[in-house]
């Protein structure tokens, strides 16, 4: 009798045990680390608007979710370049950006061989050096549509596409827009305004 009622108020102390570990476990939070979505400040750009951010024109819409600026020659850039097929060479800066693209026209939007137009365009405010380029990954420059790096694409009707893009630029960083043209309609957004 007495193995047995010890028995019994060892599995009560081992059940409640667990449960209050349990109870304490779920109600502690958390803390989480906001991942990084830019690295512009390192850039002397500091943010009007958080991302990410979505420019509409014509019926496409772009959402720039991320952006990051590398030296060319850095470790990073060389990875991404040596990964896509990216050349570097004669640039001072690397862009990678994560996006989205969605077709809310009732047409079939696309960059190809059949329109080689640029629907958005990066401008970081130093004219002299032009305006930041998007740049072709030469191990995916048949995949169209690719979600690993962007280069050709073609969206009909209702279809969305999240994706990477590579960018050269080689001026100076002043501000940050981002502008975007299909079907004769045009839209801006500032990122970073422009400074006075």
């Amino acid at each position: 009798m007495k193995n047995t009622w010890i028995k019994g108020f060892l599995a009560i102390v081992i059940l409640l045990a667990t449960f209050g570990g349990s109870v304490g476990s779920a109600g502690a939070t958390a803390n989480t680390v906001k991942p990084v979505m830019d690295n512009l400040s390192k850039y002397g750009l500091k943010k009007d608007v958080d991302l990410p951010v979505t420019v509409t024109a014509g019926g496409l819409s772009y959402t720039l979710e991320k952006i990051m600026i590398f030296d060319a020659k850095s470790k990073d850039a060389q990875a991404l370049a040596k990964k896509y097929g990216y050349d570097l060479e004669g640039s001072k800066y690397f862009i990678w950006t994560k996006i989205t693209v969605e077709n809310k026209s009732g047409n079939t939007v696309q960059r190809n061989i059949k329109d080689l137009s640029n629907k958005w365009r990066l401008n970081f405010g130093d004219f002299s050096e032009g305006e930041a380029f998007n740049i072709m990954p030469s191990k995916l420059v048949y995949a169209e549509n690719s979600k690993d790096a962007l280069w050709t694409w073609v969206l009909k009707p209702g279809e969305k596409l999240s994706t990477y893009q590579g960018f050269l630029y080689s001026g100076k960083f002043n501000y940050f827009v981002i502008w975007l043209d299909n079907k004769g309609t045009s839209a801006t957004k500032y990122i970073v305004n422009e400074k006075k």
